[in-house]
């Protein structure tokens, strides 16, 4: 294998690290992507470049457990207490269990999505992942973000993750079906959706990176075990290379987002999208 495919998993790695929590898509991006130059690596086939997609984004889940790795040690009841820290980040007593987010809140946002993923999956990817339908998802997903900003309440009553409460946890996740067309956005619906619910851009933005882990890593792990036989030795390169990156990106664009969120809040995501699903619709339709 040689350098350039080195350097292209690099690059695979690095769009998937800076997109897969910024609500912006990571499927649009990879779809776009794929499109215009994965698929021109003839040792990749269909497969392989699908398990690869899995790889990377297993380095960026990798990441979010770093960062939340005391938050889910309390969620496994490995932990009696954590420091609970206000936005701007000044430490506050130590919250009892009874008083932090619950695992079942966690599961209560998780099945929606992952029930209509599992009964639609085959018709999502054989008639959503295309780069027509990505822009479609990247438009109105941006239009649903500007509209989240502008309701969004001067005051929330959420400031912390740790006071969601259980219908706002199955709420949120009823909105994050809207994610299962490619290009919408995991992040970019459940923020959006938590924003709208009267809860603070990083408490938001904190339950769905919570939540992304148990679904990335289930829905990788089945992928992984369905695609095991293309990690041969010649892909295996490939493979590493796009799983650092990721993992480094991602570990560096999730600090940046979670300490920038409350200030920069969602419209200038929503700006990119529709700047990049115009670009994107003139390269490949006009």
């Amino acid at each position: 294998m040689d350098f350039v495919t080195i350097l292209k998993a690099i690059i695979l790695g690095i769009v998937e690290g800076l997109t897969e929590f910024a609500p912006v898509s990571s499927t649009g991006h990879m779809v776009i992507v794929d499109d215009m130059w994965l698929q021109s690596e003839q040792f990749l086939t269909k497969y392989v470049a699908n398990t690869f997609k899995v790889v990377i984004q297993l380095g960026s889940i990798l990441a979010v457990v770093i960062i939340f790795k005391n938050r889910f040690i309390d969620l496994l009841g490995l932990g009696r207490f954590r420091k609970a820290k206000t936005v701007a980040g000044a430490a506050q007593d130590q919250v009892p269990a009874e008083g932090r987010l619950k695992l079942a809140q966690v599961i209560v946002g998780l099945i929606p999505a992952a029930v209509l993923g599992l009964l639609f999956e085959d018709y999502i990817d054989d008639h959503l992942f295309s780069t027509a339908t990505v822009l479609i998802g990247l438009v109105i997903g941006a239009i649903f973000m500007i509209i989240a900003d502008k309701a969004a309440p001067k005051q929330p009553k959420v400031q912390s993750v740790d006071q969601i409460t259980y219908k706002q946890a199955l709420s949120i996740g009823l909105i994050q079906c809207l994610s299962l067309w490619p290009g919408f956005s995991r992040s970019g619906s459940t923020i959006s959706g938590g924003v709208i619910l009267g809860m603070s851009h990083r408490a938001a933005a904190d339950f769905t990176f919570i939540m992304a882990v148990p679904i990335m890593f289930g829905a990788s792990l089945l992928s992984l075990i369905k695609n095991w036989q293309y990690f041969t030795l010649d892909a295996l390169p490939f493979f590493i290379a796009g799983f650092i990156s990721a993992f480094v990106f991602a570990l560096i664009s999730m600090k940046f987002f979670l300490k920038m969120i409350n200030r920069i809040k969602l419209v200038p995501f929503a700006i990119y999208r529709i700047v990049l699903a115009a670009v994107v619709y003139v390269v490949f339709f006009l």
